[in-house]
């Protein structure tokens, strides 16, 4: 197994140490940088009976200057997760997969009812009302937030 230190050898200069712990401190941090621009509000994962799949509502906000891609969220507590929108087409709703969503600088979705919503398939333990579970929401250039999700009634919006 290779160990990897991220402490500089002790042989280099001092403005060397320097830049090296700085460099590698942002490489380590690099996939949670996009985060901090990212808030994530009223996370709730709507729990269906039995082993159907469970709903995933959330608002996301992009704070920053620069617009973020969201391509897709996993979580330890389910074997599948998919993003999913509802549309209504000549009077049928239907759910479709969406493989990404573009937020612009300063944009705001609603992952709800009716819209965007996370489907989590396949429980990996059993879940109750109240329970926290965790989602890892995926964005281009592998950059991931970690967001608690409550466990919420299926009447619950």
């Amino acid at each position: 197994m290779l160990l990897m230190s991220l402490t500089p050898h002790p042989s280099l200069p001092r403005l060397a140490k320097h830049w090296c712990s700085t460099f590698l401190l942002l490489i380590a941090t690099s996939g949670t940088l996009a985060a901090a621009e990212l808030e994530v509000s009223e996370a709730r994962l709507r729990l269906l009976p039995g082993d159907l799949p469970a709903a995933g509502y959330f608002t996301l906000t992009n704070t920053s200057e620069k617009g973020v891609t969201l391509t897709g969220a996993d979580s330890s507590a389910f074997g599948n997760v998919m993003m999913h929108r509802s549309v209504n087409q000549d009077g049928v709703t239907r759910m479709e997969p969406v493989a990404q969503l573009e937020l612009a600088a300063g944009e705001q979705v609603e992952f709800a009812p009716g819209g965007y919503h996370l489907m989590l398939m396949k429980r990996a333990r059993p879940l109750v009302v109240g329970d926290d579970v965790e989602v890892n929401l995926h964005f281009a250039g592998n950059q991931r937030q970690r967001v608690t999700f409550r466990a919420v009634a299926p009447t619950a919006q």
